[in-house]
């Protein structure tokens, strides 16, 4: 077979590595979400669940960007055995099953190719400060905290047919039931002809990126900076390791997401692969659900008069009511509300959105409810920037979303979940989904294995303290 080793990107291609795991006893009490989904509280609490949580790696200190400390707690763990690292190169089958819930994919390490390749599709825009933290939490720790998760279509094959064997007859090298009451379990691959079987199934196809945008981005950016230090002839250093994404940082597109590709006789270095959970869409089908936005210096009477002007406005007496018309509305449509009544926008006037949504983009891409959220309601409407300042993200929760709301004084936009036929159709013609268009899940539990990007079983010391780059 080619060599799985190379980091030319000649296909898809998930590595084997060697994992390094927590040994507690309590292995669902040191995981977490993945460290987008946690708020301040969802922080204390998971601390309150385990001293050696994971949190304690990828949210660091009071102010959750104490990169340093994250490094030293690795450090710490690593020396005294509750993380250590397994002794041979593997990918892990990883199940989580549940209520309503039975997934089943792969974690291995991900050769990197930028999106001009079209081997790894990201689908939505990143922004540069969650980049720009996370760059400095991967430069500092040297590690790879949480996988990515990656869907491609594989259509029954050879990879999903072992993965699917592997979870029906082999014990689990480790199993956790979390309190949603999803059982995850987790298996080590390492036997050659069984690796060399994922390798040739997996090189032909193309994946997408379903969570995890800006780590993939921090991977590339991350990846770029080894390999030009190794171009010019120069090691990379821990100054020139622990200076990416300082304070003032602009992460754009052509910066973030731009892959490296070394010549071929090059070895591959750790940078030159990312840790992600690599899922069979046509086998395990994902679930996709809405993320919602909170305006806090738009109060609700505001919004409301000034969308009068472009769209119907329809009110309900409650959110239950609410959102139940907004399911089954047609076409776009948003539900407006700050506690008590909602509002319901919908049909909105056809000529003003034509001149907002730009004419460059797909007919698919503008009619997306991200999409006319973006370019028509938020500027055009209400006056206001889609920006990480203006417009806070609530995930799944509308009530969560309510509540914000309430408490800020703005005003919560609920959203329909976007269709999964939408985003792929828009990811194949190259475009994408404005920042925080979708959900997918279910998301690979953070905490399971971790990936280092020094030799495994050696801590990351020496490097000079990195902290908040003001993201």
């Amino acid at each position: 077979m080619a060599n799985p080793e190379l980091p030319i990107p000649g296909g898809l291609v998930l590595r084997p590595f060697r994992g390094v795991r927590f040994t507690v006893d309590d292995l669902a009490g040191v995981t977490s979400p993945p460290y987008d989904l946690i708020d301040e509280a969802g922080v204390r609490k998971l601390l309150d669940t385990h001293p050696n949580n994971v949190v304690r790696l990828i949210l660091p200190g009071t102010d959750q960007h104490r990169y340093a400390e994250a490094r030293e707690t690795l450090h710490q763990w690593l020396s005294s055995g509750v993380l250590a690292a397994d002794e041979t190169p593997a990918v892990y089958v990883y199940e989580q099953s549940g209520p309503g819930v039975l997934q089943r994919g792969i974690i291995g390490d991900v050769g990197l190719a930028g999106p001009e390749l079209h081997i790894v599709l990201p689908h939505e825009d990143v922004m540069p400060g969650p980049v720009a933290d996370r760059l400095a939490l991967m430069s500092t720790t040297k590690a790879n905290l949480e996988p990515i998760f990656l869907l491609y279509d594989g259509a029954g094959g050879a990879t999903t047919r072992l993965v699917d064997r592997i979870a029906a007859s082999r014990p689990p090298l480790a199993e956790a039931k979390t309190e949603d009451e999803v059982r995850h379990r987790l298996w080590a691959v390492t036997d050659s002809e069984e690796l060399a079987s994922i390798d040739a199934d997996l090189r032909p196809h193309q994946a997408l990126i379903a969570d995890g945008h800006h780590r993939y981005a921090t991977y590339l950016a991350l990846q770029r900076e080894h390999r030009a230090a190794t171009t010019r002839g120069a090691a990379v250093t821990p100054d020139t390791a622990d200076t990416a994404g300082t304070a003032g940082t602009t992460v754009g597109r052509a910066e973030t997401e731009k892959s490296v590709t070394p010549p071929s006789s090059m070895e591959p270095e750790p940078w030159d692969f990312g840790l992600a959970l690599l899922v069979d869409s046509s086998a395990y089908p994902p679930d996709l659900k809405a993320i919602h936005r909170v305006i806090p210096e738009l109060p609700l009477e505001e919004a409301l008069a000034k969308a009068k002007g472009s769209w119907r406005v329809q009110e309900y007496s409650d959110l239950a009511e609410g959102l139940a018309a907004l399911d089954e509305t047609g076409g776009p449509a948003y539900l407006l509300s700050s506690g008590g009544l909602t509002h319901l926008l919908s049909d909105p006037d056809p000529t003003q959105l034509e001149h907002a949504m730009p004419s460059e983009r797909s007919a698919g891409w503008r009619a997306l409810n991200t999409s006319i959220l973006a370019e028509f309601l938020l500027p055009k409407v209400w006056g206001m920037r889609d920006d990480e300042l203006s417009v806070r993200i609530v995930h799944h929760d509308p009530e969560a979303a309510v509540r914000l709301a309430q408490a800020s004084g703005g005003t919560a936009v609920l959203l329909r979940p976007l269709a999964v036929d939408d985003v792929l159709a828009v990811a194949a013609q190259g475009e994408r989904v404005p920042r925080k268009s979708t959900s997918f899940g279910p998301k690979p539990r953070t905490g399971l294995v971790l990936r280092l990007l020094t030799p495994a079983g050696t801590s990351p010391t020496n490097n000079p303290p990195f902290e908040n780059p003001g993201s």
